[in-house]
């Protein structure tokens, strides 16, 4: 037999025995399984360490079929409609939980090369640099209009560093002050989207919600405990800073 270097790979999870491995589509003695793109987790197997933390997941009704990257998960997703046309994944963002359209027209190849990550945004080769006026770079600030009493433009304008400076300073202070509350709320509304989409007629969702949004963590718990486990893990997990506990 004479081996022949493969064009196209993909990092995928040998979820039966535990190890990640590289997954060949143009080879065909290859076996694949949808769903065990490197960090999915199928039928309660754990998502591997290295990507505990996934930018996007699809679920199939209430399993979840991948969990990782949006290349990686719309991979896996176009896999699994190529082998089960007649049930749909939904496709949410890990964080925010708000839904993703994948394009998935074309092979697995180029469905990858649609979704592969860029680091910078591609430069405009034909593009006139903008050219730099008198005085100090901007820093990136931008300029807005904002309007205050009497009072407050004289005390601003007592401060060392000028109006400007002062106020970058107080918003930055007032945003530090509500980080910790601002990423509660946040995660708060991305849970309840979250159930909105895959848990609405499950058993307790009112109660679980009405514990989401008072900040009930036990009861929450205790309300979702009996869901079916790929929503109630990445329920608990999307809400964990709702209730201040730390993100495992």
């Amino acid at each position: 037999m004479i081996a022949r270097p493969l064009a196209r790979q993909y990092r995928v999870h040998d979820v039966e025995n535990d190890v990640p491995r590289l997954f060949h589509p143009d080879d065909i003695d290859t076996q694949f399984h949808t769903g065990n793109i490197l960090g999915a987790r199928v039928n309660g197997s754990p998502i591997p360490p290295a990507m505990s933390s996934p930018s996007t997941v699809a679920f199939v009704g209430s399993r979840l079929l991948a969990a990782g990257s949006l290349q990686e998960v719309a991979v896996a997703v176009h896999h699994h409609a190529a082998s089960e046309p007649l049930q749909p994944a939904l496709v949410l963002d890990a964080t925010t939980s708000a839904a993703i359209d994948l394009d998935l027209r074309g092979t697995a190849d180029q469905v990858a090369a649609r979704y592969a990550p860029s680091d910078e945004p591609a430069e405009d080769p034909d593009a006139t640099p903008e050219p730099r006026g008198p005085g100090r770079p901007r820093l990136g600030v931008v300029a807005r209009e904002i309007t205050l009493l009497p009072r407050h433009w004289d005390w601003l304008a007592n401060q060392p560093g000028g109006s400007s400076v002062t106020l970058r300073r107080l918003v930055e202070q007032a945003r530090a002050g509500s980080m910790k509350r601002d990423r509660a709320r946040a995660a708060t509304d991305a849970t309840y989207r979250f159930l909105m989409h895959l848990a609405g007629n499950e058993i307790g969702f009112e109660e679980a919600t009405r514990a989401l949004f008072a900040g009930e963590r036990e009861r929450f718990l205790e309300r979702i405990a009996m869901w079916p486990a790929d929503v109630r893990a990445h329920a608990e997990r999307l809400s964990a800073p709702a209730f201040g506990a730390a993100v495992e």
